[in-house]
């Protein structure tokens, strides 16, 4: 996630530069870049060009200066409103796809403020489709109908989801059987479903949930075990709550495709491994990955697991995990955009 925070008072850009600096420390967060004063001009930008906005000023310059160009809860960016004390913390726009009662939740454990969240299916403790879909890394195909789901499962109504019989579905059954929240589902399987998809279903209502392709990015050190990148793979993917299950591909640079303990995980995990060619990497641009000098000098590329994660998602694809460091080991996370 990429995050923009926007600041008017000096006392607000003290408790930015405060937030930034816990955010920076998170391998989740890509970036956090700041923006004090010029609020109509600032606000804009940090709309159209980031993937959440966090304003430290009143509720009413908020609202005011993001009402003309709010446009849908599938685009628009999660916005949060931090009063310039840093009390509260107030999920305020795209709180479930858009991830700001997430983030709203977040921020308010680091600066020690009170969350406020007040989208329905939170507050009545029930788990919403677009949740879900959110926190899965899933499309909706059929946005019109997540007002319809979600009211369902506010009247506990039973859903049937709907599952390919051959697919490994593991970080599903995971994520329902550890949330907090409650969503009464009933589980079928049908040879019509792509292995790639959920079908959503109640009475005459449908939505197809599709996955996006995640793709772990993975670099090492010559000779790594298997066990080692294992240990740096898990460590991440609980970084985002996600089970194994739910990564498509493992990626790296060729001249890491003899790499031992790279093979052996992907025979492991029974996840397919791709390597990129050096050209592909020396040729790919991207303001989101970290550059390495000593990679550059070696190999003459300035990293393997950003680029080669975001390579192999595809085009417009984006980091949901930042290259992090274990012990020789570095890992990095993209998905696609659909």
């Amino acid at each position: 996630m990429k995050i923009a925070i926007v600041s008017v008072s000096d006392k607000g850009f003290e408790l930015a530069n405060c937030l930034k600096e816990k955010l920076d420390e998170d391998s989740t967060i890509i970036k956090t870049d700041l923006y004090h004063k010029d609020v109509k001009r600032n606000l804009k930008i940090a709309f159209y060009e980031y993937d959440a906005v966090v304003a430290i000023m009143a509720s009413g310059i908020l609202i005011r200066t993001i009402a003309p160009i709010i446009r849908s809860k599938i685009t628009d960016p999660a916005v949060i409103n931090i009063d310039d004390r840093g009390n509260f913390v107030i999920s305020t726009l795209s709180g479930h796809l858009g991830g700001a009662n997430k983030l709203t939740n977040k921020i308010a454990d680091l600066i020690g403020a009170q969350p406020v969240i007040t989208t329905s299916s939170d507050v009545n403790s029930k788990l919403g489709i677009d949740v879900l879909a959110g926190d899965l890394y899933l499309t909706i195909d059929n946005t019109k109908e997540i007002l319809f789901f979600n009211k369902a499962i506010l009247d506990e109504r039973k859903i049937t989801l709907t599952l390919n019989p051959d697919k490994n579905y593991d970080y599903l059954f995971e994520y329902l059987n550890r949330n907090t929240l409650e969503m009464d589902v009933s589980i079928q399987k049908s040879v019509k479903v792509s292995a790639d998809e959920i079908h959503v279903s109640l009475d005459d209502h449908k939505i197809v949930l599709k996955e996006k392709k995640l793709v772990v990015g993975i670099g090492c050190r010559r000779g790594k075990e298997c066990e080692k990148i294992l240990y740096g793979l898990e460590k991440s993917i609980k970084d985002l709550n996600i089970h194994k299950s739910r990564i498509n591909l493992l990626s790296s640079a060729e001249i890491k495709k003899d790499e031992k303990g790279i093979l052996e995980l992907s025979e492991k995990l029974d996840i397919p491994v791709e390597f990129v060619s050096i050209d592909k990497l020396k040729l790919f641009e991207s303001k989101d990955v970290q550059k390495s000098e000593f990679v550059k000098s070696k190999f003459g590329i300035y990293g393997v697991c950003e680029p080669s994660a975001l390579i192999m998602a595809g085009f417009d694809s984006k980091l949901i995990y930042k290259k992090t460091s274990y012990d020789g080991v570095t890992i990095s996370m993209a998905i696609s955009k659909n």
